[in-house]
C-alpha cells in the first residue's frame, strides 16, 4: 500500500456496482473528492464482488461520475476487505503511513437498511479526514455502516 509522493491520506470507499445504497452515496463521494483531493488525500473506489467484472467496473465509474482523481480497483480475494475491516458496501477506510487511522460510514444519513434521513447530522469521513489533515486524532475512529454486505465467496467444497 505504496502512497505516491506528497499523499496526506488514501481513502478506500468499498462499493458495488449492484447496491442502491452505494450507489446513493456517488454524489456525497464526488464532494469529498472535491474537497479533499488538492490537500493530498488520494479516493479509491474498491469492488470487492469477484462479479464486478473490470468492464463493470468502467461503466460504473462513468455512470457515476466519478471522474479521473477517483482509482477503482477490483478486490475479489478481499485482501483490502480484510486490511480495512470493511463488512458492507459503502463503507469508508482511511490509511495514512500504512496505518488505519478511520473505517466506517461515510455519513449518518443511512440509519439502518430501508430507513434514511433526508440529510445526514455527521460527517463522519469528512470529519475523519479534516482531523487528519489538522494533525489532530479522529475522534470517532470506528463507526458502523449501514449498506450491502460483503459476502465471502469462496467456492464451495464437497
Amino acid at each position: 500500500m505504496q502512497a505516491p509522493a506528497g499523499t496526506a491520506a488514501i481513502v478506500y470507499i468499498f462499493t458495488s456496482t449492484e447496491c442502491p445504497i452505494s450507489n446513493r452515496y456517488a454524489p456525497e463521494v464526488r464532494r469529498l473528492v472535491d474537497t479533499f483531493a488538492s490537500q493530498g488525500v488520494r479516493f479509491r473506489l474498491v469492488y470487492p464482488d469477484p462479479a464486478d467484472t473490470p468492464d463493470a467496473i468502467r461503466e460504473h465509474v462513468a455512470s457515476f461520475a466519478y471522474g479521473e482523481r477517483t482509482e477503482a480497483f477490483r478486490d475479489p480475494e478481499h485482501a483490502l476487505v480484510k486490511l480495512a475491516h470493511a463488512t458492507v458496501t459503502p463503507e469508508a477506510a482511511v490509511f495514512v503511513n500504512g496505518r488505519l487511522l478511520y473505517h466506517g460510514r461515510i455519513d449518518d444519513r443511512v440509519v439502518d437498511l430501508g430507513v434514511e434521513r433526508p440529510a445526514p447530522t455527521v460527517h463522519d469521513l469528512g470529519d475523519a479526514l479534516t482531523a487528519i489533515l489538522a494533525g489532530r486524532p479522529v475522534a470517532h475512529a470506528e463507526t458502523q455502516a449501514v449498506g450491502c454486505y460483503i459476502a465471502d465467496f469462496k467456492p464451495w467444497k464437497q
